[in-house]
C-alpha cells in the first residue's frame, strides 16, 4: 500500500501552493506520487465541484450540498485514490473527509452522526496516513481567496468565499478541533507564516514519516 497524505483549512489558507510544492518534491526525489483535490479529481466528480462552487448555486439546501460532496468523493475514491495506493504511490489530497466534517457539520450544523456514517461509504476503507491542517485565521484566508479569485481567467468557485465571516470562523473552530482528537495524524502549521518556512517544516516532516519502502528509492 501508498501512503495517504491530506491538505485542510480554511478559504485562502494556503494548502493548494504547499500540496503542489511537496508533490514536486516529492516526484524529484523518485517517490511515485499522485496529486489530486477534492470536489473533484475525475471527470464525474469535477462536474459535482462546478455545481458545488458556482456562487449562481448560494440557494443550495446544506443537505443537498452534503450528498454532492459525497457523490463526488465516492467518485474519486474508486477511480483515482484506491487504485494510486494499491499501487504503492504517495497520494496528495486537497481536501478529504475532513473538509466535510469541518464545513458542512461545524460550518452548516448539519448533525455530525449522518456526515460520519456518509463518509465510511464514500471513503470505502480509505483513510488519511497524515493530515496537514494549514491554519489560518478566516479574514487573512478570505481576503487571499479574493485576490486569487479576482486574478484568475477561470470560472469563478467562490460559493464559499462569499459566505459570512461567521461561518468560516466555524469551520476554522472545527478544524481545530478535529486536529485536537486526532493529535497523531494531524499536523498543525501557522498558515500566517510565509511560504517557504511553511514548506521547511512540511517537507521535514513528510521525509520522516513516509514509510521506509517508499523512501528507499530516494
Amino acid at each position: 500500500m501508498g501512503y495517504f497524505i491530506t491538505f485542510e483549512g480554511v478559504e485562502g489558507c494556503g494548502k493548494t501552493t504547499q500540496t503542489k510544492l511537496l508533490s514536486k518534491f516529492l516526484t524529484t526525489r523518485g517517490i511515485g506520487t499522485v496529486l489530486t483535490r477534492e470536489p473533484g479529481g475525475c471527470p464525474i466528480a469535477d462536474k459535482i465541484r462546478a455545481i458545488l462552487l458556482d456562487a449562481e448555486n448560494r440557494a443550495m439546501s446544506p443537505l443537498a450540498e452534503l450528498m454532492l460532496y459525497a457523490a463526488a468523493r465516492a467518485q474519486h475514491v474508486t477511480e483515482v485514490i484506491h487504485p494510486a495506493l494499491e499501487a504503492g504511490k504517495v497520494v496528495l489530497c486537497d481536501r478529504f473527509c475532513d473538509a466535510t466534517v469541518a464545513y458542512q457539520s461545524f460550518g452548516r450544523g448539519i448533525d455530525r452522526d449522518i456526515i460520519d456514517k456518509l463518509n465510511i461509504q464514500a471513503c470505502q476503507g480509505v483513510s488519511p496516513d497524515l493530515t496537514i491542517l494549514v491554519d489560518c485565521d478566516p479574514t487573512l484566508g478570505l481576503a487571499r481567496a479574493r485576490r486569487r479569485i479576482e486574478a484568475t481567467s477561470g470560472p469563478r468557485e467562490e460559493r464559499f468565499e462569499l459566505e459570512e465571516l461567521a461561518f468560516h470562523h466555524r469551520v476554522r473552530d472545527g478544524y481545530r478541533q478535529l486536529a485536537a482528537d486526532q493529535p497523531d495524524r494531524f499536523l498543525v502549521i501557522d498558515g500566517s507564516d510565509n511560504i517557504n518556512n511553511i514548506f521547511a517544516i512540511i517537507s521535514k516532516q513528510v521525509s520522516i514519516r513516509i514509510p521506509e519502502a517508499l523512501r528507499a528509492v530516494c
